[in-house]
């Protein structure tokens, strides 16, 4: 797929994703979304990327939705010519099962959420609306001292979106959230930091460095599916009700990979005091319990 409002590069092992609207301050639209979702596919399906990296053209991250349509902007029913009039009725109710009703930034975060590989958000300048709430699906979160984040929504007169109602209480707990969510104050970097929203702060010159740094630190030394697998099972066991749902899935997960030729080459390369290198790839060796959500639906 050729990108127009993002840039895809790879370098050895990592995979970097630059939100590339500059003059717009990377302002999230609909293409926007689908080249981001296919980005990911890519990622997925190519082996030797091993992390990703996603940050923002320019001196802004992501300014947030593109507001160019004015007052309809989040008005789903006449933005684009009311291409989306789908889930409204004759009778004026809305069918809210309809896929047209699932919000783009949603659907951003939960292919994030899916995703095999470790993503880290390299935060380079302003972050509001979805520039923020897609973050939330990431991994690691690291911010330029000239980062800005903002969860505006109430401020517009809208809700906040793309999964961050589950999403950011557990990164930084219910009443942070809460106050972030409700002022809908665009805050600093070291409010984020202490907010525990991101990990570090950097000099906007070692922001990419030093994303990089961790980056290559999860490829150059850990098994690729072990990784995929570990990923998978933080996030989705951070919402189960019992850590009986934990156990059951550790027990399959150890017992396969248990066998596999990663764990052997793990524990010989361990032993014999070198670097290893595993032969198991996402592609063709995760475990045939894997995905176990494959049910999940969005209504």
């Amino acid at each position: 797929m050729a990108f127009t409002e993002i840039a895809l590069e790879i370098e050895g092992p990592v995979a970097t994703i630059t939100l590339d609207r500059e003059a717009k301050l990377n302002a999230f639209t609909g293409t926007m979304m689908t080249e981001l979702i296919a980005a990911f596919d890519q990622t997925d399906a190519d082996d030797n990327v091993k992390a990703v990296i996603v940050t923002g053209r320019g001196r802004a991250f992501c300014a947030g939705a593109d507001l160019s349509a004015g007052a309809a902007t989040f008005d789903y029913e006449k933005v684009g010519g009311g291409a989306r009039k789908g889930p409204v009725r004759e009778d004026g109710s809305i069918d809210y099962a309809h896929d047209a009703v699932r919000d783009g930034g949603g659907r951003l975060t939960m292919r994030i959420f899916k995703s095999l590989k470790p993503v880290i958000a390299a935060v380079n300048g302003p972050a509001v609306g979805i520039g923020v709430t897609m973050q939330l699906a990431m991994d690691v979160r690291m911010a330029s001292e000239a980062a800005r984040f903002g969860f505006v929504f109430a401020r517009r007169g809208i809700v906040p979106e793309a999964g961050s109602s589950w999403f950011l209480s557990k990164l930084v707990g219910l009443p942070q959230a809460l106050e972030w969510c409700m002022t809908g104050r665009v805050f600093g970097a070291d409010e984020a930091l202490a907010g525990r929203l991101v990990r570090s702060v950097h000099k906007a010159e070692e922001l990419l460095p030093a994303a990089r740094a961790l980056a290559l630190e999860i490829a150059d030394n850990t098994a690729p599916v072990s990784v995929a697998m570990t990923r998978q099972m933080l996030w989705r066991m951070a919402g189960a009700p019992s850590p009986w749902d934990a156990h059951r899935l550790d027990s399959r997960a150890i017992f396969s990979r248990g066998r596999s030729g990663d764990a052997r080459e793990g524990v010989t390369s361990f032993l014999e005091k070198r670097k290893p290198a595993y032969p198991d790839t996402v592609s063709a060796d995760m475990p045939d319990f894997f995905p176990w959500w494959a049910e999940e639906r969005y209504y």
